[in-house]
C-alpha cells in the first residue's frame, strides 16, 4: 500500500510540472539523492595522531595533558569560526597550537630522520576555490602550516620542498628557527630505540626491523578541518614524517588528495596514518568521490575507505572530515587517536582510545 501510494504521489508531481524544463529539473533532483539538512552552521575537528594508543600504556598525567592541549587548540579555531572568521583561518591557527606543541609529532615535537634532523612536511587547501599548497621537507619554519598556505597564496605553485622550501619562507617572513628549536629527548629516544632494534641480513643489506612500537614511530601527524558560516570548508594537515625515515623520504600529509584535501562540495578531510598506503589510496579525495560521484554520506564514504579500502591495501590510520552541512567525522582503523570536535552550539567532544569515549 505504502509502495503505491509512494507511485501515486510521484506521477502527480510529474504531471504537475508545467514544461519539459520542469520535468527535467525534478528528474536531476531525484538523481542527486535526498536533500541534506543543515547539522550545523559551522563546526571543527582536529586530530594529533593514529596508533597503538592504548589506555593501560597511558599514565594519568600525560592522557590529562593531551585532553587539554587538544581543548586549547580546538577552542582557538572555534573561536574564530563563531565570529565569523574564515575555515582557513581557523584550520591554520589551531594546527599552530599543536606544532607548538611537544607532545604531537609536528613542529616543536617532530620526529628524527636517520641523520638526527627534523624534516617537516604540511598542506593547506581551500574548498571554495580548490587552491591548495604545500610544503616537504623543511627544515627552519616553526610553523610548517602556514608556510603552506603562503605557498598557496603568494606562489604560482602548490607544493615547495627542501631547502628551496626554507628560503622562499624566509623571503616571505615566516617564522624561522634554529634547527636545536626541534629538539626534544622524547623524540631522540625514539630515534635511538629504532635504530638499536633488530637487523636483517640481506645479503650485504641490512633492514631494519620494524616490531609494533616501531611501527607506530611514523604516526602523530596533526590536522583539521573546518567549516565557517559562509559555507567554506578547509583542511590542513602537518607532520614530522616518519621516525628514522632516509633519503628525503615524504609522506602523504603534504599530498593533495591524500593527506589533505577540501571541497564546498563536497567535503574536508585531513588524513594520519601510514602515509605510504594513504597515498596509494588517495584517502583524502576518495572520501570525498565516494560522496559526490555515489552520493554516499560522510560517514559512510569514510567507513568505506578507513575500515575496508586502506586495511585491505595493508594500511593503516585515521581521519577528520566535516562535510558541507556540518556533519563531522572522526574514523580510525587504530587502537586509538588524539582526536576532539565542536560544533555551532559549542558542544566539545575529545577522545583518545578506540573504545573509550572521553
Amino acid at each position: 500500500m505504502k509502495n503505491f501510494l509512494y507511485l501515486l504521489c510521484l506521477c502527480l508531481i510529474v504531471f504537475s510540472c508545467k514544461n519539459e524544463e520542469e520535468l527535467k529539473a525534478f528528474s536531476e533532483s531525484r538523481k542527486a539523492g535526498p536533500v541534506q539538512v543543515q547539522t550545523n552552521e559551522f563546526a571543527i575537528v582536529i586530530h594529533g595522531g593514529a596508533g597503538t594508543i592504548l589506555k593501560e600504556n597511558m599514565t594519568k598525567d600525560d592522557e590529562a595533558a593531551y585532553k587539554l592541549k587538544l581543548e586549547e587548540a580546538i577552542r582557538v579555531g572555534y573561536e574564530i569560526l563563531k565570529n565569523g572568521g574564515s575555515s582557513l583561518d581557523a584550520v591554520e591557527q589551531t594546527i599552530h597550537i599543536m606544532e607548538n606543541s611537544p607532545l604531537f609529532n609536528a613542529g616543536k615535537g617532530a620526529v628524527f630522520t636517520n641523520a638526527g634532523t627534523n624534516e617537516l612536511d604540511a598542506s593547506i587547501m581551500d574548498g571554495k576555490t580548490l587552491n591548495a599548497g604545500a610544503s616537504a621537507g623543511t627544515k627552519t619554519v616553526k610553523n610548517p602550516i602556514s608556510l603552506a598556505r603562503t605557498v598557496m597564496e603568494h606562489s604560482p605553485h602548490v607544493m615547495l620542498a627542501g631547502d628551496g622550501a626554507d628560503v622562499f619562507a624566509q623571503e616571505q617572513g615566516l617564522e624561522i628557527v634554529d634547527s636545536t628549536y626541534f629538539y626534544t629527548e622524547s623524540r631522540m629516544n625514539s630515534l635511538i630505540r629504532v635504530k638499536n632494534c633488530d637487523e636483517i641480513e640481506e645479503g650485504d643489506n641490512k633492514t631494519a626491523f620494524y616490531d609494533a612500537s616501531i611501527k607506530d614511530s611514523k604516526f602523530g601527524t596533526v590536522g583539521c578541518v573546518a567549516l565557517d558560516k559562509s559555507g567554506n570548508l578547509a583542511a590542513g594537515t602537518s607532520t614530522g614524517g616518519m621516525t628514522n625515515k632516509r633519503w628525503g623520504r615524504i609522506g602523504d600529509a603534504p599530498i593533495i588528495g591524500a593527506g589533505t584535501y577540501a571541497n564546498n562540495n563536497t567535503c574536508a578531510v585531513s588524513s594520519t596514518g601510514w602515509g605510504e598506503f594513504f597515498i596509494r589510496g588517495m584517502v583524502a579525495h576518495d572520501i570525498s568521490a565516494l560522496m559526490e560521484y555515489k552520493g554516499l554520506s560522510l560517514q559512510e564514504a569514510a567507513r568505506v575507505v578507513i575500515q575496508e579500502k586502506i586495511p585491505d591495501l595493508g594500511g593503516d590510520g585515521g581521519i577528520i572530515a566535516v562535510d558541507k552541512n556540518g556533519n563531522m567525522v572522526m574514523e580510525f582503523n587504530t587502537a586509538g587517536m588524539y582526536r576532539a570536535a565542536m560544533n555551532d552550539k559549542g558542544e566539545l567532544s575529545i577522545g583518545i582510545y578506540k573504545d573509550y569515549e572521553d
